[in-house]
This record gives structure tokens, sequence and C-alpha cells, in this order.
């Protein structure tokens, strides 16, 4: 008993190291990709080290739930095949000691992770989530740091092009300088050269101040020449000298943060209950809409007339009982030929709005239908996360098993392999429910009924020491094969030579 307790301890100490190790080499990839996506945001900005440590943190927040599933793969994969290569299992196996029994402490230490996995996912996730794109928003509604480049045009500014010979930064100085506006439109756009200039900002820093010396400035009137007098129709431009001139341009360098309660309503910003309270919420919305649509088409638009207070529809429609039929055609047909247009065009025209609002009522159900399954998307994705967890580890540890192979060559290879494999599913999962192809549930479990059977598959093959994937096993099976293929060709050549004595 003793020496099963050791066992329980190594393997937990060895399997918890390897994850930690694994999870962060997980966590950097794919930050750095999410930061490769989003580096226009950042970059230029001028932001402060805060900011981009808080983008950093919700970001690392983001990339978890893709992060801990490889993580969890890789981690099995190194165990038990470290275990497997240093013969480790073999004695454990000789000992009495079954496959099952070995991986018992690493399963209840991922139930405990696949139950924190889920937590994450219900409470930090989504709040996560919201302020993040929170912080997206912001660092894209900033003004980009300015910083006017030397012998270059710069188009950093909003309706301005600025052209700099010479800068002096020493002095603040600008030389030569072109500002090209067209802040009220090309058709309306000024052009102004000045032999120097500085750059200043408003002690808000909402404002630019743009001060030149000694230039021209060249305003076109293509579109003033309603206003011009008879001596200026002729006049392409308005050309004006000046010893210094300045100009105010909108220019905010602060970073106003975005409002998150605009965000707040969205799928990704709630939990589990709140997901739940939604859709039901929504869906009993879009009922009680859908029935008062169909009685209002059949009340109104139908039948031509208003429901009155104490009567039912069928009173509305036919009026007093009778037994009379009406006989379209022939009633048709007593009509003249213009009242037989105005009837048919009336009729046309009812039918016509009669399908208009149809349309839009069924535009309205899809968005309430739209909302509905991005709202069951979001729910069964807080649980597909920690089940992929728990998916992945039985897929890891019977391979690490069968293969026998440690260190990070072949556990990162199959790792990969596996993962791009649970990808791909997992998303055309998710397209196929978020397109209304599937139902919501059977998209986002798609990957888990795939992958699940191949991990019972893998345990089972792992437990009875199946040589599935194990490369001296199918080196052996193939010898063997091309002994047997060799043995049958000798027959042949036999029968072959045999047949041709008996014909000679």
């Amino acid at each position: 008993m003793r020496f099963i307790k050791k066992i329980d301890s190594y393997l937990l100490k060895h399997f918890l190291g390897l994850l930690a190790m694994t999870f962060m080499i997980c966590i950097f990839i794919l930050l750095m990709q999410f930061v490769w996506m989003h580096v226009k945001d950042l970059v230029g900005k001028g932001v402060e080290v805060m900011v981009l440590a808080e983008f950093f943190i919700y970001a690392v927040a983001t990339v978890v739930p893709l992060a801990l599933p490889l993580a969890i793969l890789l981690a099995s994969l190194m165990t038990f095949g470290n275990l497997g290569e240093k013969s480790e299992l073999t004695a454990m196996k000789a000992a009495g000691v079954s496959l099952f029994r070995i991986m018992r402490p690493l399963t209840i230490s991922l139930f405990l992770i696949c139950g924190g996995a889920f937590l994450f996912s219900n409470y930090v996730l989504p709040v996560s989530q919201v302020k993040l794109w929170a912080l997206i928003f912001s660092l894209r509604q900033k003004s980009p740091e300015l910083d006017i480049p030397q012998g270059e045009f710069y188009d950093g500014i909003d309706g301005y092009n600025i052209y700099v010979r010479l800068k002096d930064p020493l002095k603040g100085m600008l030389y030569d300088m072109m500002i090209y506006d067209y802040s009220e439109g090309f058709q309306n756009a000024t052009v102004m050269v000045a032999d120097s200039g500085r750059i200043y900002f408003t002690d808000d820093k909402k404002y630019l101040l743009l001060r030149l010396y000694s230039g021209e400035s060249f305003e076109n009137l293509d579109r003033k020449q309603k206003r011009a007098t008879k001596s200026e129709k002729n006049i392409p431009y308005r050309r004006e000298s000046f010893a210094m001139k300045q100009l105010l341009i909108d220019f905010d360098m602060e970073f106003n943060r975005y409002n998150e309660d605009v965000l707040s309503d969205q799928h990704v910003s709630k939990n589990v209950t709140e997901l739940v309270q939604s859709i039901d919420s929504v869906q009993v919305l879009a009922h009680d809409r859908s029935a008062e649509q169909s009685a209002s088409i059949v009340e109104n638009r139908y039948f031509g007339r208003e429901r009155k207070s104490g009567r039912n529809l069928q009173e509305d429609a036919v009026g007093a009982p009778s037994n009379k039929v009406y006989d379209l055609d022939s009633l048709l047909a007593n009509l003249s030929p213009d009242e037989r247009y105005r009837v048919a065009s009336a009729a046309l025209e009812k039918a016509k709005a009669q399908r208009d609002q149809i349309d839009y009522n069924a535009l309205m159900l899809n968005d309430y239908q739209r909302y509905i399954r991005r709202h069951e998307i979001e729910l069964y994705r807080k649980f597909t996360l920690a089940f992929a967890c728990l998916v992945f580890f039985f897929i890891g540890a019977p391979l690490g098993a069968i293969t026998r192979k440690g260190g990070l060559g072949m556990p990162v290879v199959i790792s990969v392999v596996m993962f791009i494999v649970y990808y791909i599913i997992d998303n055309t999962g998710y397209k196929m429910a978020r397109e209304a192809l599937w139902p919501c549930w059977a998209g986002m479990w798609l990957s888990s009924f795939v992958l699940l059977p191949i991990g019972i598959f893998l345990t089972y093959k792992a437990a009875t020491d199946s040589t599935l994937l194990n490369p001296d096993a199918w080196i052996k099976l193939l010898v063997k094969l091309k002994r047997f293929i060799y043995k049958i060709w000798i027959q042949l050549r036999k029968l072959l030579k045999t047949s041709e004595k008996v014909n000679s």
C-alpha cells in the first residue's frame, strides 16, 4: 500500500510539473498569435506600459480555452512516454499494478482540473472577454502617436497630409513644410507651404496647434463659385501670403476608455445562469411576437378589417350565418373591364403588402433565432472545454504508453496533429451550429463525440499491451509480411515451371 502511494505521488509530481511547463509554452505560442492578429491596434499608439500589461493579462485569459486541452494532451503524452521509455511502466505492470490503477491519481487530478476549467470559463472568461474587447475598441479609437517623418508625406492625421524636408529635434523646428488640407473634402482642399513651422499640443491634448512661418496658402474655390463675385469667377483658387499662420486640428491624444456596459448584453459576457435566462426570455418573446404577428395578419390583412370587441374571427369574416355559395368567376364576368382591372389591382396590392409583412416578420424572428443560437453556442462551449480536457488526457496517456517515446520530439508531433484534427472538427461544428444547419448541441459537441471513441479505443489498447503504435512491432510485421509474400512468389514460380513442362 505504501508502494502504491509512492507511485501516486511520483506520477502526480511528474505529470503536474510537465503540465505546468507545457501550459506555459502553449499560452506563450497562442498569445503571440493573438498579439500578431491585433498588432496594428497596439503599434504606434503611444499607450502606457500598464495599458499594455492589462491587454496581455486579458489576452492570456482569452487563449486559456485553447491552451489547456493542448497542454493536457502534451503533458500526458510526455508523462507516459517517459515512463515507457525508461521501462518504469513495465516495472509497475510487473509488480501487479494495472494501467488503470496507474492512471487513477492522474484521472482524479484531471477531474479537478476540468472543474476548475469550467469555473474559469463560467466566471473569469466572461469578465476578461468584456474587458479585453473594450480595451481593443479603446486602442482602435486612440489617435496614433505623432511622429512626422523626414522627407516623406505623413498621413497619420485625418484629413491632412504633411511633408517635412528637414527636422531639428533640438529646437523643435520643421523646415520646408507642405500641408495638404482635405478635411472639408477633396474639392475644397487647401495647400499650404511654409519655410518653417512648429507643432504643439494643447494643454488638454485634444487639439494639435500647427504654427507656420513665411509661407503661402492656396485654397480651391470650385465649390465656392456661387459665392464668388463676377471678377473671381474665372479664378480656380485663392492665394494668400502670410508671415505667420496657425492651424487648430482635432487630434485627441488622450486614451479614452470604451464603455464596457455596451458589451454587457453580449453572449460572451454572460455565465451559465445568465445565458439560460437570456435564452428563455428571448424564446418567450419570440413565441409571443410570432403569435401576435400571425393573428394580426389573419385578422387585419387577410379579412381586411379590425377585430371587433365581443365577436370572434369567424363572425368578422363571414358576418351573418349564410349557406350561400359565391361563384367568383361569374361575379367578375358581370363587371366591366375597368372594374375587373381595379379589383385585380387591389387584390395584387393587398397580396404584395401581405408578402412584405410576412418577410418583415420573418426577419424579426430570424434575429431572435440568431440571438438564441449565439447564446446556446456560448452555453455549450463552457461545458465542452472541461470535457475536452478529459478526452485529451485519455488520448494522450494511452498513446504515450503505447509509443513509449518521451521528451519533446514524438509527443509534440502527435499533439500537434491531434490538436489540428480537433480544431478542424470543432470549427466545423461551430459553423454548422452558427448557420443553423445543425442543432447547437450537435455542433458544439461534435469534436467530443468524434474524439471520445478514439480515446476509449486507445485506452483499451494500452491496457491490453497492444503494439498498435510501436515502431518495432510494425517493422517485425513488415518483415513477416515480406517473408510471406516471398514464399508465395516461390510457389507461383514452381507452379509456372510445372505447367510449362506439362505443356511441352
